[in-house]
């Protein structure tokens, strides 16, 4: 089955169905889209009209219509739960009302927007942390997400739209999903629909087609989308139909610092390129004497938090060494947990002198040159 060409809704409820009914955890449905307004919460709502008329109890947890009239039109005759309000700096916000859902306990429940980041003084941070308290509670979840907030292509969409994503979601919240569906328009049809204000209202328009809506950003995206789906469908056949079969085990290493831009790009390559190879890895720190506690300032400390957190929310095994000579030490660590490709920067003075100093890697190469190991360098 080509994965842009999802199942009919009647069909795809009951496919669903068949997973909720396997598991006491609850099933992850997950939709994505190239941009806004191809359809995601119109299918998800297709999909509660499809599984009410089998019977199954669903709620309506949080759907944002735009103002969209066909979306809208979907709400009549299903459950929808209250939102919860929050004030937060004299205004008066609306967020997930999550207690509500769980005294409930509705067999599905239908939530919008899985990178949104909740108001201050929420129980989570962000909303995929909603979801996944939601399935633990055995509620299965039908959501969505754009492509451009999954956080290991975040580099990649900046560098490609040139629009910084701020809201994200780890790519483990995917891998988490039984299934994933592309909701999937051509450039075109897409821009047709915002032109005849089935996206946005009339005068954002134009401004939406000089910006993140120019033909050349759609096409991008709707390629990083049908790839990363047809990922998810790969991992699948692999994981559930293909017959088990030995196979050599990936292990990866990628070396991090405290800058922030170069490592927080190295950890998301390294993190999809673990995610092709089906690979631990491993995000390792050495700790040189210059670089102790007691040495370095608090903006580089920060951003080695920050890194670390990244990391391990991609799915990583964070691991801080000590030592004066970091080549050795990564060696030295690779050896220790077999480790068949470790991924550093392409050197140049500036990030060098920062990330490693000295003749790092031209230390590394050498004390591999006998090894299993590979070298990958990133750009």
């Amino acid at each position: 089955m080509n994965p842009s060409q999802p199942l009919q809704p009647n069909a795809a409820a009951e496919n669903f169905l068949n997973l909720i009914r396997k598991s006491r955890r609850g099933s992850f449905k997950v939709y994505i889209g190239l941009a806004a307004g191809v359809g995601k919460t119109y299918r998800m709502l297709s999909d509660a009209h499809a599984l009410l008329q089998q019977g199954v109890d669903v709620l309506v947890g949080y759907v944002v219509t735009h103002g969209r009239t066909e979306t809208e039109a979907k709400l009549v005759g299903l459950s929808v739960v209250p939102r919860k309000k929050i004030y937060y700096k004299g205004r008066e916000l609306e967020e997930i009302d999550l207690d509500a859902i769980l005294a409930r306990h509705p067999e599905v429940v239908i939530i919008d927007e899985l990178a949104h980041t909740n108001v201050a003084g929420s129980r989570n941070e962000k909303r995929y942390q909603d979801v996944e308290e939601l399935l633990n509670a055995g509620i299965s979840v039908i959501s969505a997400v754009n492509i451009q907030h999954l956080e290991s292509l975040n580099n990649i969409v900046e560098q490609a739209v040139g629009i910084e994503i701020t809201e994200r979601i780890p790519d483990s919240v995917l891998k988490m999903a039984d299934e994933v569906v592309n909701i999937d328009l051509t450039a075109d049809e897409l821009t047709d629909r915002l032109r005849a204000g089935k996206i946005y209202a009339a005068e954002k328009v134009e401004q939406a087609l000089a910006n993140f809506f120019q033909k050349d950003n759609l096409l991008k995206l709707r390629e990083l989308a049908l790839r990363e789906v047809a990922n998810q469908v790969e991992r699948k056949i692999d994981s559930e139909v293909r017959l088990p079969q030995k196979k050599q085990i990936e292990r990866l290493l990628v070396a991090v610092s405290t800058n922030r831009e170069a490592a927080e790009k190295l950890i998301r390559t390294a993190s999809r390129l673990a995610d092709r190879l089906d690979a631990d890895w491993y995000a390792v720190y050495v700790e040189t004497p210059d670089e102790s506690p007691d040495k370095i300032n608090l903006a580089d400390q920060r951003h080695l938090i920050n890194n670390f957190k990244l990391a391990t929310e991609q799915g990583a095994s964070v691991q801080k060494l000590k030592g004066g000579d970091v080549a050795a030490e990564l060696v030295r660590f690779a050896k220790e947990k077999q480790i068949s490709k470790i991924i550093v920067g392409r050197p140049n003075p500036s990030f060098f002198a920062t990330l490693f100093g000295g003749d790092m890697l031209k230390n590394l190469l050498g004390a591999t040159r006998d090894l299993d190991i590979d070298i990958e360098i990133i750009a």
